[in-house]
């Protein structure tokens, strides 16, 4: 892995690409279910688009192709670094477990080494922050 500030933990404040911050502020209450879903669902909207792979395609449950299981990942791991969402609404939100979030962000922070793939996901980073960026996602 690069020896860069980025990482992943948990459930506690995520450190986005190169060791910047998040651009949203510090989540402060917990996150409506409905609301955890609607933002989600945005996510999911916007890397459908950005990778053109189905919406429908990602929200089935269960296993899917390994293009779409990787577009989903991305998802997640953006939600979790540029939204700063927990791993547990992630889970809610994409219909998964936390457990399958965490691996997912591990699994992306990893892939993260390759300098393509890093472009790939600082431009969904952006994309995603820049959707959201006149909301209020937590609060």
């Amino acid at each position: 892995m690069q020896a860069t500030a980025r990482k992943i933990q948990s459930d506690k404040e995520p450190i986005g690409f190169l060791g910047t911050q998040s651009p949203f502020p510090r989540k402060l209450s917990p996150v409506s279910d409905e609301r955890v879903i609607d933002i989600c669902e945005c996510v999911m909207d916007i890397v459908a688009a950005v990778f053109n792979v189905s919406g429908k395609e990602l929200r089935r449950p269960g296993r899917s192709s390994t293009e779409v299981a990787r577009v989903r990942q991305m998802g997640m791991y953006v939600a979790h670094v540029v939204l700063r969402l927990s791993m547990n609404d992630i889970g809610r939100g994409f219909g998964r477990d936390r457990t399958t979030v965490l691996h997912a962000c591990h699994t992306i922070e990893d892939l993260r080494d390759d300098e393509d793939f890093d472009r790939i996901i600082h431009m969904t980073e952006q994309v995603t922050a820049a959707a959201f960026r006149h909301m209020e996602v937590l609060r």
